[in-house]
């Protein structure tokens, strides 16, 4: 696997250009271009605010809920995105498969990189909303750079796997949406951890996506550490999905040429 990441890096101009394609393609003949990123995020905001704060009342721990869903929305965003455009990027690219050797590897990567780009776009909004509700900013905010990490390689774990499952069962891209907006109501975008009840919290925080948002809401917004046994499970169980998500793709790509 060493070999095939070192491998990558030799492919990096090829990465970069695929990526840019990618960011090029999506705003092609966009009159707000670039704005979708920052839409989409701001967008389900006004809904959850509207819906969660004004009509249920949902707790958000005493953070004003605008800033509270945004900082979830964020990175669940870009989670989503990524594997929204990963996992058809092997079949969407088939006539590059088909043709000439490269790492197959390369085009979940590329649209995962695409979707970080949307995600650095959406995170200046977020910036304002820290402002304008002056959230103070504590050292703790050093934690954000494990934190989003940890999330990349859960989200190139599952792309690697889900985009080589999907070139043998087409279904795979039908069966995404559903997948994840039930893994959306599943991890605590809408709600805080607080109002899971103790005796199922343990399995709740079984889904890695649980302690990353807690860990963005903690260190952002509550200036506090994030709970580092959590957060700890989640990178290991991050790593484990990636190390067999790549070890999956590597073991069937020869093979894409042919069924694709």
């Amino acid at each position: 696997m060493i070999r095939s990441l070192l491998n990558i890096y030799q492919y990096r101009e090829l990465l970069l250009n695929l990526t840019l394609r990618e960011i090029k393609v999506k705003y092609k003949q966009s009159v707000l271009g670039v704005l979708w990123a920052v839409i989409q995020p701001l967008s389900m905001m006004a809904v959850f605010t509207f819906i969660f704060s004004f009509l249920i009342k949902m707790p958000s721990d005493g953070i004003p809920y605008p800033i509270f869903s945004y900082t979830a929305l964020l990175p669940w965003t870009f989670f989503a995105a990524a594997l929204s455009f990963a996992i058809p990027s092997v079949v969407a690219n088939a006539s590059l498969v088909t043709k000439i050797y490269l790492p197959r590897e390369i085009f979940p990567f590329s649209a995962i990189l695409a979707a970080f780009f949307d995600f650095c776009i959406a995170s200046v909004i977020f910036v304002f909303l820290m402002l304008f509700y002056r959230v103070p900013l504590s050292w703790n905010v050093l934690y954000l750079l494990p934190i989003l990490v940890v999330q990349i390689f859960l989200t190139l774990g599952v792309g690697l796997f889900a985009s080589a499952l999907n070139v043998y069962y087409r279904d795979v891209k039908y069966i995404l949406p559903l997948g994840l907006q039930l893994w959306m109501y599943a991890s605590p975008v809408i709600y805080p951890i607080s109002v899971v009840p103790e005796k199922i919290r343990v399995i709740y925080m079984l889904n890695p996506m649980s302690p990353i948002i807690d860990s963005y809401r903690k260190v952002l917004l509550l200036g506090t550490t994030p709970d580092f046994a959590c957060l700890g499970f989640a990178a290991v169980v991050s790593l484990v999905v990636f190390v067999l998500g790549y070890k999956y793709f590597k073991k069937v790509e020869m093979s894409f040429a042919d069924v694709i």
